[in-house]
């Protein structure tokens, strides 16, 4: 495997600065911005690239008439650099935390399905635990959460595979499911309709999620499946705060999972439409790194977390 045959190679040569430039040259794709990202001069950057390359046996950027490319074999070390520097910065800020008397922190990618209900009774119980205990949450939709797990930016994340060749540097432990409704807004035109087709729908204006989300590739099938076109009066949203007030504000639909929806619909803001969709939709479930071990604290949350989705299975929540 590439990790195993780079392993004695990242364990001696590479340092933080080397991990520094690959992600710049990454992010920037030219050699010269990147040196002033790091305020270096650019024959340096050169240098530095070429020396690593060099330790390494291979290629790591295509060299480019207007900049650089990552090869596939450089696409898996800036994977890793992404992944430790964001695990370095995560150790900076809870060591600060823990000499300001705090009690470290956790940062938790989730979709927003998941929030309302398992994440928020989970993150509630481990703070009554732990008081002091920081906790962030990131991330509304999976493709999202997997670019925050890629650049190290979460502990772990709760959502679904965005790209099937994800498995293999990210685990998956399924936890539940999510049921999507389809929503307008309080007066809309199709409010209290007794049947509506999809068909129809596509001539509304929609909100939509990103085209990368698992939710809106299963919206794209129910459309294909019933030889429907997908809407072209579209706004593509991926808050999902902004697509409920953009619904609630004009006669666009939009499809999310139903624990976002509640308080909505129980306000009367919003209306489900006689309509169900996403029965093919992928459970959601726990996402970590492969060959990563969990913090103490974050294995004390994912315990909470399992207990409470399995406790939601058996009472067919």
């Amino acid at each position: 495997m590439l990790k195993q045959y780079f392993y004695q190679s990242l364990l001696h040569r590479l340092r933080y600065k080397h991990l520094f430039l690959l992600v710049a040259l990454a992010d920037h794709g030219n050699l010269h911005q990147a040196a002033e990202t790091l305020a270096m001069s650019q024959p340096a950057a050169t240098r530095m690239l070429q020396e690593v390359e060099a330790f390494l046996d291979c290629t790591l950027f295509e060299r480019q008439a207007r900049g650089v490319k990552p090869t596939e074999v450089g696409e898996e070390i800036i994977r890793f650099a992404r992944t430790t520097l964001g695990g370095l910065q995560r150790t900076a800020d809870s060591l600060q935390l823990w000499q300001q008397g705090g009690f470290g922190q956790l940062i938790i990618g989730t979709i927003m399905g998941a929030a309302p209900d398992l994440v928020a009774q989970s993150v509630a119980e481990l703070k009554t635990r732990k008081p002091l205990l920081r906790i962030r949450i990131k991330g509304e939709t999976s493709d999202q959460l997997v670019e925050l797990l890629e650049q190290g930016r979460v502990d772990f994340a709760i959502g679904r595979f965005s790209e099937l060749s994800q498995h293999n540097w990210l685990d998956f432990e399924p936890l539940g499911n999510e049921v999507m409704k389809v929503v307008v807004r309080s007066g809309h035109a199709l409010a209290g309709r007794e049947t509506v087709t999809l068909a129809e729908l596509a001539n509304w204006p929609w909100v939509l999620q990103p085209l990368a989300s698992p939710a809106r590739q299963v919206l794209e099938r129910e459309f294909e499946h019933n030889h429907s076109a997908t809407p072209q009066n579209t706004v593509e949203c991926d808050s999902i705060f902004a697509t409920l007030q953009l619904v609630q504000r004009s006669d666009a639909v939009t499809a999310l999972a139903e624990p976002v929806l509640r308080d909505h619909l129980w306000a009367k803001l919003l209306i489900a439409l006689p309509l169900t969709i996403g029965q093919n939709l992928a459970p959601y479930g726990l996402l970590t790194r492969k060959g990563e071990t969990l913090s103490g604290i974050g294995l004390e949350f994912v315990e909470i977390v399992r207990r409470i989705a399995l406790n939601a299975r058996v009472m067919g929540v």
